[in-house]
């Protein structure tokens, strides 16, 4: 007896019971199904369901499904496939897969073309689209801060790598949203440890340049902050010229600027959902430990590795204690806290915004530059520029509707 292999693909209005119904009627057949798909984009329903039979029952199957689709108001069409069609497709399964998200305040056609395109010319093939973020007002006044994130499932290999990251960086930047390129592989889908930078990063600020303002050295430590962000001189050094020039500040400075803070946009419901989910939290910085167990204290991060200021007679002597935590430290640290945590490298997550945490963002199994110098952002793997820091969680796959 011929084996059949048919494409059945249902669409129309979507209600409770549809699939129910019609893969009932498969059952009653004993029908063996080889692959099935179901999206619902308001309320219009697109189900597909590819199915092994044998011929002597094929035109019944389909008959009494023409019936219940009618009954159920739905359109459904049937489309053979031959056997070599069939297998061309299982081998197609050895290919490797990527998770490419976009995401920004609003995504348009034009953005979703752009991505298409390029995806197309490297000879990929979209294998699912899906929405992250939660359904969008139609006015945008009434959600100034909205998100929108869509995530693309691919399969092949880029026929020029480098090319497709340049290029998705370049319409990136020109038309002001954020793309993610990551391969879909196991590590992907259990990341376990997440390390942030803090200044201009999980804070709006520096905080050194706070403190200078406080000691009237501002515009001479704002111009040293500004060089070694963009990786003109040497972290360290630029850290011991500054904290020099904070001789003589009282303590009492460092407490006001801690309980005003700017806190990041995203950051209590991003860190609220990693500690939800069990992610291992830490703060991992350039700046102060002080501050950084402010943030600790306030958020719940699990480790702070920052610089400690001396403070004699109440004031700051213009001297630090230990080793200063520049980039290689950081990316130390990294590996001290994964090793600690049991956690494979590869699990790991770095966040930063400056070239000294270039080394993190290089060790790390997903870095990612947040609101990020050029240097930065041609770096590192991944870019987070057009929302807050809760954007993380979509690169790594979180939907609005299982955590909100």
């Amino acid at each position: 007896m011929k084996t059949e292999l048919i494409l059945i693909n249902i669409s129309g209005y979507d209600r409770p019971g549809v699939t129910s119904s019609l893969t009932d009627i498969l059952a009653g057949y004993n029908a063996d199904i080889m692959d099935i798909g179901q999206a619902d984009i308001h309320h219009s329903l697109s189900l597909g369901i590819l199915i092994k039979t044998n011929s002597r029952v094929s035109g019944d199957i389909m008959k009494d499904l023409l019936f219940k689709a009618y009954e159920l108001g739905v359109k459904i069409r049937f489309t053979p496939i031959a056997p070599e069609a069939y297998e061309e497709w299982v081998g197609q399964q050895g290919k490797n897969r990527w998770i490419i998200t976009i995401l920004g305040r609003t995504l348009t056609a034009r953005h979703i073309a752009l991505v298409s395109d390029e995806i197309a010319r490297q000879g990929m093939n979209i294998d699912g689209i899906q929405r992250l973020t939660g359904r969008q007002p139609l006015n945008d006044d009434e959600q100034p801060r909205s998100k929108s994130c869509v995530e693309f499932s691919v399969r092949g290999n880029p026929a020029d790598d480098s090319a497709m990251r340049r290029r998705f960086m370049q319409i990136a930047s020109e038309e002001d949203f954020d793309i993610s390129m990551q391969e879909d592989n196991v590590y992907r889908r259990c990341r376990r440890l997440i390390c942030f930078d803090m200044d201009s990063t999980l804070i709006e600020t520096e905080v050194i340049d706070e403190l200078a303002v406080r000691a009237g050295v501002g515009d001479q430590v704002k111009a040293i902050t500004e060089r070694a962000m963009r990786g003109e001189i040497d972290f360290c050094e630029s850290f011991r010229e500054r904290v020099a020039l904070l001789k003589g500040l009282d303590e009492s400075v460092m407490r006001e600027i801690a309980e005003n803070l700017p806190i990041t946009e995203g950051v209590e419901r991003l860190m609220q959902v990693l500690k939800r989910t069990g992610y291992k939290t830490a703060i991992l910085s350039g700046g102060f430990t002080y501050f950084g167990n402010y943030l600790k204290q306030r958020f719940g991060f699990d480790y702070v590795y920052a610089n400690d200021l001396e403070i004699s007679d109440g004031k700051l002597t213009g001297r630090y204690l230990g080793d200063i935590v520049d980039g290689k430290r950081k990316a130390e640290l990294l590996r001290i806290i994964a090793q600690v945590e049991n956690i494979n490298i590869k699990q790991t997550i770095a966040v930063g915004d400056g070239a000294n945490d270039l080394p993190m963002l290089a060790t790390a199994g997903l870095g990612i530059a947040f609101h990020a110098k050029p240097k930065v952002k041609a770096t590192a793997g991944q870019s987070l520029s057009t929302i807050g820091l809760d954007g993380v969680l979509y690169f790594l796959g979180f939907k609005d509707s299982f955590i909100n």
